[in-house]
């Protein structure tokens, strides 16, 4: 990695560290000292079955990331043992709470010491597999939008289109604000009008970019010797991600009586507080609590309690996962006869 790189990751990591360490403090400043000792309570009384049910889900999804990984392989003329894809995978998820992204490089660079994997191959299949997860993303994102339609309608409606026509009908009663405001629109007209093909030039650039990695990523999966397995895999991996949140409701009596549907809101949302901050330190709580109380009505203490419960346990899987696998990961190699590096035929 260029020195310009290592700083621009270091950059991009205190910058998203602070946004979780904000949305920590401004989730737990409004906390009076009453509604602690309940919190406290509630982490108490909590049926961890649960929690650890949702843990095994977890992992297995984190097993069919490993698993799925040779699917895009084959076609290259190489092959990961299946231990070594597991560890590569696991020390990937806990490099990603270090720095975002960081997990894809960790991951490709184990590849051709273990495994003969060269990191250009490697790379380029997790790349797929990103684009992959994107658009599966997109899918559930039409799904939500399909099943909750009322009640994320009345979220746009409260939380953005009433405001902001309060907003400017207040605006229309001031003068001076109103002068203000026209200026500032027009000059944003005139400097988009001046740089419209420069603006032009990069937005087709990157949209283009993404279409042709789109199209890239679904074409590998043709290429692929079973296709239909590797989509079967690819919608099992969300389909854990699905329930190992799902099962979590049952660990709390105040959100036991949430349903699927609800929990496809929070899978949706939560995975936007994932990208905002290394691991959603932070910000996945504070958009799932935010969600079940203000949507749901769930009752403030099981609002706090459940994300917290949900992402710590996570936190704790894949570092102590992550840990293992860099102890076993030398272990388990030092005999090089283990390793494949490419598929017999």
């Amino acid at each position: 990695m260029s020195k310009v790189k290592k700083t621009k990751s270091i950059i991009q990591f205190i910058v998203l560290l602070s946004i979780g360490v904000l949305f920590i403090w401004l989730s737990v400043r409004a906390i009076t000292d009453d509604q602690k000792e309940k919190i406290i309570d509630a982490f108490k009384q909590a049926d961890y079955f649960w929690i650890v049910v949702s843990l095994l889900i977890s992992w297995f999804s984190h097993f069919l990331r490993a698993y799925r990984w040779n699917y895009l392989l084959k076609p290259t003329g190489h092959k990961i043992n299946l231990v070594n894809a597991n560890c590569y995978v696991m020390i990937g998820y806990l490099a990603n709470y270090g720095i975002p992204r960081m997990g894809e490089v960790s991951r490709c660079t184990l590849a051709p010491k273990y495994d003969n994997t060269p990191f250009e191959v490697a790379f380029g299949t997790v790349i797929t597999e990103r684009i992959i997860d994107f658009i599966l993303f997109l899918v559930i994102f039409a799904l939500t939008l399909l099943i909750q339609f009322n009640e994320l309608s009345f979220l746009v409606n409260k939380y953005i289109f009433d405001p902001l026509m309060n907003w400017l009908s207040r605006l229309t009663e001031s003068p001076t604000q109103l002068i203000i405001f026209g200026v500032i629109l027009i000059g944003a007209f005139v400097a988009f009008f001046l740089l419209r093909k420069k603006f032009s030039s990069l937005l087709k650039g990157k949209l283009g970019t993404i279409i042709k990695g789109m199209g890239q990523g679904l074409s590998s999966i043709a290429k692929t010797d079973k296709p239909f397995q590797f989509i079967f895999l690819s919608l099992s991996i969300w389909a854990c991600y699905f329930y190992s949140l799902y099962v979590c409701f049952f660990a709390l009596e105040g959100t036991s009586r949430l349903g699927q549907s609800e929990c496809l809101t929070l899978l949706l949302f939560g995975t936007f507080g994932v990208i905002f901050a290394p691991g959603g330190l932070g910000a996945y709580p504070a958009i799932i609590s935010w969600i079940l109380f203000n949507t749901y009505g769930v009752d403030e203490i099981s609002s706090f309690a459940l994300p917290w419960l949900a992402w710590t346990s996570q936190f704790a899987l894949i570092l102590v996962l992550g840990l293992i696998s860099l102890v076993i990961l030398p272990l388990y190699n030092r005999n090089k006869n283990v390793v494949s590096s490419t598929i017999k035929k």
